[in-house]
């Protein structure tokens, strides 16, 4: 009874983590609609987490001495990189697409897995990394031209590649006594990220008037600071600590395909309310994008003492059937850090 109520208070966080992290585009849109640099948003978005988060950080103090490396990692891909490249893409193309192309992360991570670290993978996260570069060539549409902007695509494009940085180093040292407390390595990253961000976005030549003032969301009047507090406190604050808790009650494989709704509830925020249509290939192509992206994260092999190579967390022993299905040729060595 225990176990069951953890895995559904488990699952509760997990999408509302993911439906904060999906909100944060759709607020932040009409912010730079209303004049605000995309970065200024960013810096916005991020040095106002930091702060929120300050107290975390002094009490996991000792973190600067034991995982240096590790929280600057966090602080300049997992933070600073990943949001500033999704932000400066919503300024050139729609919420949904942004956010679709970041979700290739997952596939990406596999070529990383396959290719840099020589470890096996299964022929079905193959056929996933297909299906979402498949999906992708939908969105984009390829057909006609590259309908979307380029540079927008290419900037989405960078942000996923972050997110792969931010998986690879998610569980570095998460297993033994020495493992940091994921809250803790959270807020130093933010920390470091903002500081990153002000050298980046100089937010001294930002237009500060535009926060004291209204956006347009889909023609509705909204307070700019209230659309700033929504970014800071549930689409950066709540929805990081509610994910870490959501891994600790569900199954890493489990919270990673949660995750994945993300892109989802952000599309469908965008569509209610930014009216952001989407053509009916780029709904199907935005499906197969999402079907690739959970097929390659949650059907990987696990290794017998290391964290999933497609999700976010210590690994368990492959089954036979994982096992057989690997694809052959390399031998497994060594332990994935993915998150």
């Amino acid at each position: 009874m225990h176990v069951s109520e953890g895995r559904n208070v488990g699952l509760g966080l997990a999408l509302a983590s993911a439906f904060a992290f999906g909100g944060s585009g759709v607020a932040a849109k009409p912010l730079i609609d209303a004049g605000l640099d995309p970065l200024h948003v960013v810096w916005l978005r991020v040095a106002g987490a930091a702060l929120v988060m300050l107290p975390l950080a002094w009490r996991h103090r000792d973190l600067l001495t034991r995982k240096p490396a590790l929280l600057a990692g966090y602080g300049l891909l997992a933070v600073a990189g990943v949001q500033a490249l999704y932000f400066a893409a919503l300024s050139r193309i729609p919420v949904g697409v942004a956010l679709l192309v970041e979700y290739l992360a997952p596939a990406l991570v596999l070529g990383w897995v396959r290719f840099v670290q020589r470890r096996p993978v299964t022929r079905a996260a193959a056929v996933g990394v297909i299906l979402a570069v498949g999906g992708l060539a939908c969105v984009v549409e390829v057909w006609s031209g590259l309908g979307f902007d380029a540079i927008g695509i290419l900037l989405a494009l960078g942000a996923a590649c972050c997110q792969v940085g931010y998986f690879v180093l998610s569980d570095q040292g998460g297993d033994g006594k020495d493992a940091p407390d994921p809250l803790g390595v959270i807020a130093y990253g933010l920390v470091i990220g903002a500081l990153v961000l002000t050298a980046i976005a100089r937010p001294w030549g930002m237009d500060w008037s535009v926060l004291a003032g209204d956006a347009s969301m889909d023609g509705a009047a909204v307070p700019a600071a209230l659309l700033l507090g929504w970014i800071v406190l549930i689409a950066t604050v709540f929805a990081y600590i509610t994910g870490v808790v959501s891994v600790r009650r569900l199954s890493p494989q489990v919270a990673g395909v949660v995750a994945c709704l993300e892109a989802v509830i952000a599309t469908v925020l965008a569509w209610v309310l930014l009216g952001q249509h989407l053509s009916a290939p780029q709904i199907v192509g935005g499906a197969v994008v999402l079907a690739g992206a959970l097929i390659a994260q949650s059907s990987t092999p696990k290794a017998p003492s290391g964290p999933v190579a497609g999700g976010v967390g210590p690994g368990i022993p492959p089954s036979a059937e994982e096992a057989e299905d690997a694809v052959p040729g390399v031998r497994l060595s060594e332990d994935v850090t993915t998150a």
